[in-house]
């Protein structure tokens, strides 16, 4: 896990740099302290939107009810954060451990993943009381943690917060999933409004060719699989600098897209025929109009705005539609750093709304996420970039995310590439 300094880095962008200077103990305890309040404060706010009622549906064995996420990375804190390092603490409730553990298979036994939907005691109300317990315990950790345990104490915090921000974004699109799947349509966010996307020529541009580095380096936080940085050869290609709309994605409708075998791999074919699939992931045509479920319900598509919800095997037949294919990880990292490419890293609340992209991958990713093996890469697409419910302050252009490639539930889109 690479790792950092006792600071996260300011939004100034200032660490790193010649005049930069490491801060006394006392300023590291002031910022992890806001650090830590307003990304627990950012969950909060994301779950306020719910009744207790929507907080315990899982919809799938792939989403998890928001009451478990909220509790899921409060055990996080408790378990590797308060346990180790603060000899007073005492665990919340015993049950708890078991009930939201997810697969740290070291940390003991945990519940089955697909019955999450089922714990519909502990209540709500429990759940709060856990992340006002674990909270406080913190807070006062990071007060009076020792100087000679501090930046230790902190390197955990620091995983701990940015792992809750991967559940802050996985809130999002299991509730989506959820109300996609009541015949109601409910809303989330009544003031959610449809993205407005970047402006410009849409054209493909050049990758700057040769070796380049890609991946992470610095000090500041990045996961595991983020490393090593490390040389790739970029050939003669071009990319989009747009992401595919809505509008082309009507055209691919419209000439059979889902119909026609030889667009897709084989096993992408036999999706379309066990799910049934005519079009994106929540897309509805009601008497001939295409509508699609958002966070402020069901809404007409608007053919400008990026396509979202599509699947690996989706996005790998247009690519193959429109003559193109999908960039490698290489091809659009080195292209995002240059500059080239519109609408790749944006987040909730600034007007964009930016699906994670597809990659054309087929080695087997080095390392590791914060929570998973090596071998939870087998047989997934990656995504990068960032999307609408990224939050603030978690979008990074080594950002890396798997997903199996007939998932549909989260925002993902694409940006088409071409050999020169």
């Amino acid at each position: 896990m690479a790792r950092t300094a006792i600071l996260p880095v300011p939004q100034s962008g200032a660490k790193g740099s010649a005049s930069a200077k490491k801060p006394s103990l006392d300023d590291a305890r002031i910022a992890w302290v806001q650090d830590f309040r307003r990304v627990r404060g950012e969950t909060e706010a994301r779950a306020a939107y719910l009744s207790a009622e929507d907080q315990i549906v899982q919809s799938m064995e792939d989403t998890s009810p928001t009451k478990w996420h909220r509790a899921h990375v409060t055990w996080f804190f408790e378990q590797f954060l308060l346990v180790p390092n603060e000899p007073a603490y005492k665990i919340f409730d015993e049950r708890f451990p078991f009930l939201f553990n997810s697969y740290y298979v070291a940390a003991g036994p945990r519940h089955a993943r697909p019955q999450r939907g089922l714990i519909t005691r502990p209540n709500g109300e429990d759940v709060a009381g856990y992340r006002a317990h674990v909270d406080a315990a913190v807070t006062r950790l990071i007060e009076q943690v020792p100087a000679e345990k501090a930046e230790g104490v902190f390197a955990i915090l620091e995983i701990g917060l940015h792992h809750e921000q991967q559940h802050q974004e996985l809130l999002i699109t299991d509730i989506l999933h959820a109300f996609a799947q009541n015949p109601t349509d409910p809303v989330y966010d009544s003031a959610w409004q449809a993205p407005r996307v970047a402006q410009g020529p849409r054209s493909f541009v050049d990758v700057p060719a040769g070796i380049h580095a890609i991946g992470h380096s610095g000090d500041s936080f990045c996961f595991d699989n983020e490393t090593p940085f490390h040389d790739e050869l970029i050939p003669d290609v071009r990319i989009a600098r747009h992401l595919v709309t809505n509008a082309e994605w009507l055209e691919f409708i419209k000439a059979g897209g889902y119909t026609t075998p030889s667009l897709w791999l084989s096993d992408g074919w036999a999706a379309v025929q066990a799910q049934g699939w005519e079009a994106p992931g929540y897309w509805r045509n009601k008497d001939g109009a295409w509508f699609s479920m958002t966070l402020a319900g069901l809404k007409a598509i608007n053919p400008a705005t990026p396509v979202l919800h599509v699947s690996y095997y989706e996005a790998e037949a247009f690519a193959r539609f429109a003559g193109k294919h999908l960039p490698s990880e290489a091809e659009w990292e080195v292209a995002q750093r240059a500059g080239l490419l519109a609408d790749a890293l944006a987040r909730l609340g600034n007007g964009h709304a930016v699906p994670t992209c597809p990659i054309r991958a087929t080695a087997r990713p080095k390392g590791r996420s914060a929570n998973t093996t090596a071998s939870s890469w087998s047989a997934r697409w990656l995504l990068r970039g960032s999307s609408l419910a990224t939050p603030e302050n978690h979008e990074r252009v080594s950002y890396r995310n798997f997903f199996y490639p007939s998932a549909r539930w989260q925002f993902s889109g694409l940006r088409l590439a071409e050999f020169v």
